[in-house]
C-alpha cells in the first residue's frame, strides 16, 4: 500500500517536475532576452547625428590647415607638411580621446568636477611663473615654443570646461530655490570667475577672459540664478562705455550734442589707447585703415581674403593671402582662408554645419535624464557656439581682434583635444537619454 502510494506521487509529480522545468529554462530564456531588449532602449548609444557633423566638420577643418599651413610650413622650416602632419596627428589622437570619453558615465565625470576647477586654477598661477612668453604673453605651458615645442599646452583650454563641470556640479548641489538668492546663486559663481579673470589678465589673455565671463553668464542663468543680476551688470557695463565715450567726445568736440552723435563720430573723435593693448585693437577695429601697416594690418589682410574668394572662391589651395600676407592663417584667421579658397558658397555650408552641431547640441540639452547632464551640454554647446560666433565675426570685423579660434579648424593640440573630448562629454549625456518611444510610454502611464 506505501509502495503503491509513493509510485502514484511519482507518477503526478514527474510531469509537473518536467514542466516546470522546461517552464524555468523557456522563462530565464525570455528573461534574458527581454533584458537584453531593455538594455538596448535604454542605452541606445551615442548620439550618431552629433558624431557625424563633429566629424565632418573636423575632416574640412583638417584639409583647410592643410591648404592654410603650406606656405608657412615651407618658409619656416622648409617642411610644407610639417603642420598638417601634427594637426591631423591631433585630430586622430583626439578622436581616440572623443570615444573613450563618451564611454565614461556622466555621474563619473561629475565626482572630478570641483577637483578639475582646483587644478586648472593651479595651472592658471604656474603658466604665470614658468609659462612660455610668446609676443609679450605668457600662455602656454611646455617645452619649446607654442607651435614648434613639444608637450605644449593652454592653461585657458582646461578652465572653460573645469568651469563648465564645477558650475554645473554647483547648481545642481545648491538646489534651485537657493539658486534664486545672492548668496547662493550668485556670490560663489562671481568669486571663482573674478579669480579665473583675474589670473588670465595677468597674462594677458582676452580672448579667454571674455569667454569665461560669458561661459559663466551662461551656467549661471542655466542653473537658475535670477535675470535681475545680469540686467545690473549689462547695465553697469553698458553705463561704463557710454560714459568713457561721452567724456571723450566732450574733450575733443566743444560743441558736443548727444542728439547729434554718429557712428561716424564715434570713429573719428574716440581714442581708447588708454585702456593698454585691448584698446588699440578697438582703435583698429574702428578705424583699420589709420594704421594700415601695424595694429590695422591683419584686419586688411584678412578683409582682403574674404573679398577675392568671391562667391566661389579661387579654388581649395589657390590662396594668395596664405603666402605671408595674412599672419595666423592656419590660426586665428584660418575662416579667412575658408572664405577666399571656397567662396561664400562654401563659407555658408562650413557656418551651416555649425549651426546643425550647435541645435543638435541643445536638443540633447534639453533631453537629457538629469539636471547635471543638462547643464553641461548648455554649457559646452554655448562655448562652441561663442567661439564659432566670435572668430568669424572678428575675422569679418564685426568685433574687434580677440585672438579666439576656430573650433575644429584653428591650429593647435590642446584645443583641438579638449573640443573633441567636450564633444565626447555631449556623447556621453547622450547615452543616457531614453528614445522616444520609451519616453511615450512613460508618458501614458503618468496619464
Amino acid at each position: 500500500m506505501e509502495k503503491n502510494a509513493i509510485e502514484e506521487l511519482e507518477k503526478y509529480a514527474q510531469p509537473e517536475l518536467n514542466i516546470n522545468q522546461d517552464t524555468l529554462l523557456g522563462w530565464d530564456e525570455r528573461d534574458l532576452s527581454t533584458e537584453f531588449e531593455k538594455t538596448a532602449q535604454k542605452s541606445p548609444g551615442i548620439d550618431k547625428p552629433m558624431l557625424a557633423i563633429t566629424l565632418v566638420i573636423l575632416l574640412i577643418g583638417v584639409i583647410m590647415v592643410l591648404s592654410a599651413s603650406f606656405a608657412r610650413g615651407y618658409y619656416t622650416s622648409s617642411e610644407p607638411l610639417r603642420l598638417f602632419l601634427r594637426q591631423a596627428t591631433f585630430a586622430f589622437t583626439g578622436v581616440v580621446l572623443m570615444i573613450i570619453t563618451s564611454q565614461i558615465r556622466v555621474r563619473t565625470i561629475s565626482r572630478f568636477s570641483m577637483q578639475l576647477l582646483f587644478v586648472s586654477v593651479v595651472l592658471l598661477v604656474l603658466v604665470l611663473v614658468i609659462g612660455i612668453k610668446v609676443n609679450g604673453a605668457r600662455r602656454w605651458i611646455g617645452l619649446g615654443s607654442s607651435e614648434n615645442g613639444i608637450l605644449t599646452f593652454q592653461p585657458s583650454e582646461v578652465a572653460k570646461l573645469a568651469l563648465i563641470l564645477a558650475f554645473a556640479q554647483m547648481a545642481c548641489k545648491i538646489g534651485k530655490e537657493k539658486m534664486k538668492t545672492f548668496k547662493f546663486g550668485v556670490l560663489p559663481f562671481v568669486f571663482i570667475t573674478c579669480l579665473m579673470i583675474i589670473l588670465l589678465r595677468l597674462e594677458p589673455h582676452l580672448s579667454a577672459i571674455i569667454i569665461i565671463t560669458a561661459l559663466a553668464a551662461v551656467m549661471m542663468f542655466a542653473g537658475g540664478t535670477k535675470i535681475r543680476w545680469f540686467i545690473i551688470v549689462v547695465a553697469a557695463l553698458i553705463s561704463m562705455i557710454a560714459g568713457l565715450v561721452y567724456f571723450q567726445l566732450r574733450a575733443n568736440l566743444p560743441e558736443f550734442e548727444i542728439s547729434n552723435v554718429s557712428v561716424e563720430t564715434i570713429r573719428n573723435n574716440v581714442d581708447f589707447s588708454g585702456l593698454g593693448y585691448e584698446g588699440r585693437r578697438i582703435n583698429a577695429w574702428l578705424n583699420p585703415d589709420n594704421d594700415p601697416l601695424r595694429d590695422g594690418f591683419q584686419i586688411r589682410q584678412s578683409l582682403n581674403a574674404i573679398g577675392s574668394g568671391g562667391l566661389l572662391g579661387q579654388g581649395l589651395g589657390q590662396s594668395r593671402q596664405k603666402y605671408l600676407y595674412l599672419p595666423e592663417e592656419h590660426n586665428d584667421y584660418i575662416f579667412a582662408i575658408v572664405c577666399e579658397e571656397l567662396g561664400f558658397i562654401g563659407a555658408m555650408l562650413i557656418i551651416l554645419l555649425f549651426v546643425l552641431l550647435i541645435i543638435r547640441g541643445y536638443w540633447l540639452a534639453l533631453n537629457a535624464s538629469d539636471k547635471f547632464g543638462s547643464l553641461v551640454v548648455i554649457g559646452i554647446t554655448s562655448l562652441l557656439a561663442l567661439q564659432v560666433f566670435l572668430n568669424i565675426a572678428v575675422v569679418t570685423n564685426m568685433l574687434p581682434a580677440t585672438g579666439i579660434s576656430l573650433p575644429f579648424f584653428s591650429y593647435g593640440g590642446t584645443a583641438l583635444w579638449l573640443q573633441l573630448i567636450q564633444i565626447g562629454i555631449i556623447l556621453s549625456v547622450s547615452r543616457e537619454i531614453p528614445p522616444v518611444q520609451e519616453k511615450s510610454d512613460n508618458n501614458k502611464e503618468r496619464l
